[in-house]
């Protein structure tokens, strides 16, 4: 599988038919999924954390590494994988396109947030640009801006910075970018700003990933929303066999 496969699956979407990228936290989880029919697949960095018993965002690299590598390889060579690997782990950038690429990955999400706080938006399309340099076209990068959920200096127009950074990673050579959180009134506004696909991600209690798609999102992702469903069914059922 190459980057060309989930990059065609990101064009000419219409608006109701946004590319929809469920997220497997395992092995057994992403063999549902591509049973279920997805063509695609989206890791993400906390559901991977809390099924290794981590917390979000301490997952050492190692450990994100191999989780994806078993991932990839439980799912028919046909269906592509991008990676959640947060902010790179502190990896140069040709190494992180070295190891990300082993795992038989073909995509990945780079957040601009280290340890809660935002990068400084020219320093991260730098490292963007790295990585594009290192990879070439053998991934999709999907950069993620955290803008809605970090926060922006005092007297920064939220909106305005998002667009800026995206443009920035767009010009660095990402392919998507992620405004992660942002509200669903924005994106329409987003999407007409960015010259490029926008990913959204769908929680339980805002829109679905239909309507996102019609607001203005290419792709929609869900975070570590499905791990948290699929727990949450394990522990209905474990309560109903301690009833007897």
């Amino acid at each position: 599988m190459t980057a060309s496969v989930l990059r065609a699956l990101h064009l000419d979407r219409a608006p109701d038919d946004p590319l929809i990228l469920p997220g497997p936290w395992d092995a057994a989880s992403a063999r549902v999924l591509v049973e279920a029919g997805f063509p695609a697949l989206a890791t993400p960095s906390a559901g991977i954390a809390a099924s290794l018993g981590h917390k979000d965002g301490e997952t050492p690299a190692d450990e994100m590494f191999a989780a994806v590598t078993r991932i990839v390889r439980a799912v028919p060579s046909t269906v592509p994988v991008s990676a959640d690997i947060e902010a790179g782990y502190g990896l140069p950038a040709a190494e992180l396109v070295e190891r990300l690429l082993e795992t038989g990955a073909v995509g990945c999400n780079l957040e601009d947030s280290v340890d809660g706080v935002l990068v400084d938006a020219q320093r991260q399309a730098d490292r963007l640009a790295e990585v594009r340099a290192a990879a070439g076209d053998r991934l999709f990068v999907n950069a993620r801006v955290d803008t809605y959920v970090r926060g922006v200096p005092d007297g920064t127009d939220q909106e305005a910075e998002t667009v800026r950074r995206a443009k920035a990673y767009v010009a660095a050579g990402a392919d998507c970018v992620y405004p992660i959180m942002a509200p669903p009134e924005a994106l329409p506004r987003l999407a007409a700003a960015v010259p490029g696909p926008l990913n959204a991600v769908a929680l339980p209690d805002g829109p679905p990933p239909r309507r996102l798609g019609e607001l203005g999102a290419t792709r929609i992702t869900f975070g570590p929303g499905l791990q948290h469903l699929a727990m949450a069914s394990l522990r209905e059922t474990a309560d109903e066999l301690l009833k007897g």
